[in-house]
């Protein structure tokens, strides 16, 4: 039986619309494997890393450290875990979470300090959740590569809200990026800003490597 009331192109419509999804899945799923693979690799460096300077150390303390590492990745995984019947979400205490799981996962044992600054306000779900895997992304790539042999590594990160237009700034102070948007960590980095419509700046130099995440005013 046809459908009177379909207008032409609705299938059309409903075709690109599938393939938007379809497509956006396939990021996100990019996205979570090479997120696991960096948290396997950061994870099996800091244990070794543990057990090589601290052989004198009580084993029971050393695990009790590794244990409160792979608890921190877990709080946030689940932070990033897009909850379909939230639909705002509080910027303030979300990017506060993300930020200090981040420092005890991945840049205290490391032994790089962050500092954060937050602004509050309200974004809907699931520009939040992109925001904050796009953030995690630009952290752990830059304790991964930004300080080989260097002590008094910085990362800072600054979210803000000026007039509605969100934007996310993550600067270390390590060796800075020729190229800070190549490989999958770029791809997927640029996936996700197209697919929350917001454009990535990036600037490396001797002081260092500078991200900028800007997403357009809510409407």
């Amino acid at each position: 039986m046809l459908d009177t009331d379909a207008r032409p192109g609705d299938d059309f419509v409903d075709a690109l619309e599938h393939d938007a999804q379809d497509s956006d899945w396939e990021l996100v799923l990019r996205e979570s494997h090479h997120r696991m693979k960096n948290t396997l690799t950061l994870l099996g460096v800091s244990l070794r890393r543990d057990f090589l300077r601290r052989k004198s150390e009580d084993l029971s303390v050393a695990v009790d450290r590794f244990e409160r590492r792979v608890v921190a990745f877990g709080r946030l995984y689940n932070l990033l875990s897009s909850d379909a019947e939230v639909m705002t979400v509080s910027a303030g205490e979300f990017f506060g979470a993300v930020c200090r799981a981040l420092s005890e996962a991945v840049l205290e044992p490391a032994g790089i300090r962050c500092e954060a600054a937050v602004e509050s306000g309200v974004l809907p779900a699931p520009q939040c959740h992109r925001l904050g895997l796009m953030l995690t992304e630009l952290v752990t790539n830059a304790a991964k590569h930004a300080f080989p042999n260097k002590s008094g590594g910085l990362i800072r990160i600054e979210v803000c809200n000026r007039e509605g237009r969100w934007s996310c700034t993550v600067t270390d102070n390590g060796t800075g990026a020729t190229e800070p948007l190549r490989g999958t960590g770029g791809r997927i980095l640029q996936g996700l800003a197209r697919s929350i419509r917001a454009r990535v700046h990036a600037e490396g130099g001797r002081a260092g490597t500078r991200v900028t995440i800007v997403m357009p005013a809510s409407r």
